[in-house]
């Protein structure tokens, strides 16, 4: 098969899972589509938003679709990094061996990552990072495709530890969980409140999800859409040449390069999803926001005046 079929099959494959997903998961379009090409970008995803609205029940439900191994770990004040990568234990034959830990599997859902201190969250980044743990002296490689889909709630920070910014750069998207529409909230009270399971059945194999993420960065992307890019993370920064005044008045720092490799990437990802054999500048904009959102750090005038930080992305953009 070649590029262009591949392309094609693609969008087909993409309907059928989404397909799939919204079986189970009622609205939140625009949520489902940047988990899922966040997945096909070999990025993670963090998701923000009240209790309720159905995060790890959406995360859950893409894992089986995906055909993918799914652990939910649930962070709290008291667990160590040995909870979640496994430790060494001495057999009965008197030598240790390694007992892998609830983080060896495809997709990993990190519920309310917050809540966790920082000497985990610090072990959970560097399994993202290096898909792979150290216990012990020894390296254990993570399962192939890794993914961490990680939670967090914006209105409840009594006794949490918020990531810093070097580590919330790890994530390639920042995605907002909103409220659903009346209709949307509608349709979900009517399915939930009934004996009926709707049976969620897998699209893709693990090779299948390779060969996408091989094609993802397989993409050619003109100049342009680069040269727009890595101007778009720049002009984040203030008191750089280019910086616009809405950054200059309400941003203390911008994103990293970082930023510039994931807008590139998620450019690829979402052409294709919407049948393209190449980004155009459209496609760059279309995943900024869930992109830079977490890479500005507001300034306290920003703050003090109720600025968002999608508002800013929009007039960088």
């Amino acid at each position: 098969m070649n590029d262009v079929e591949a392309v094609a099959r693609f969008g087909e494959q993409y309907k059928r899972l989404k397909a799939e997903v919204n079986k189970v998961i009622i609205g939140q379009d625009a949520v489902v589509n940047d988990v899922l090409i966040a997945i096909f970008s070999r990025g993670h995803g963090l998701l923000v938003g009240v209790p309720g609205l159905a995060k790890t029940l959406l995360v859950s439900t893409v894992g089986k679709a995906l055909g993918l191994s799914f652990n939910r770990i649930q962070f709290t004040p008291d667990l160590m990094p040995s909870d979640i990568i496994g430790s060494e234990i001495l057999d009965q034959d008197r030598t240790f061996r390694f007992v892998k830990g609830p983080l060896f599997a495809n997709i990993i859902l990190a519920d309310e990552i917050n809540r966790t201190p920082p000497k985990t969250q610090a072990a959970l980044l560097e399994a993202m990072q290096e898909k792979a743990v150290t216990a012990a002296g020894n390296t254990y490689p993570l399962p192939d495709p890794f993914f961490v889909l990680a939670t967090q709630n914006p209105i409840e920070q009594e006794g949490t530890y918020p990531l810093p910014e070097a580590q919330l750069d790890r994530f390639m998207f920042n995605i907002w969980v909103d409220y659903p529409t009346y209709q949307e909230e509608l349709a979900v009270v009517k399915a939930t409140t009934n004996d009926s399971v709707q049976d969620v059945k897998p699209v893709l194999s693990v090779e299948d999800i390779k060969f996408y993420q091989g094609l993802v960065r397989r993409v050619p992307v003109p100049d342009n859409v680069v040269e727009y890019a890595v101007k778009l993370a720049g002009r984040t920064r203030p008191g750089l040449n280019g910086a616009p005044a809405i950054i200059n008045d309400n941003v203390s720092w911008g994103a990293g390069p970082r930023a510039s490799q994931f807008l590139v990437i998620g450019a690829k990802c979402h052409a294709l999803v919407h049948g393209k054999y190449s980004p155009d500048i459209e496609d760059v904009q279309a995943v900024a926001k869930p992109i830079l959102r977490h890479r500005l750090v507001r300034n306290y005038r920003a703050e003090a005046e109720g600025i968002t930080v999608d508002k800013i992305v929009e007039g960088v953009m």
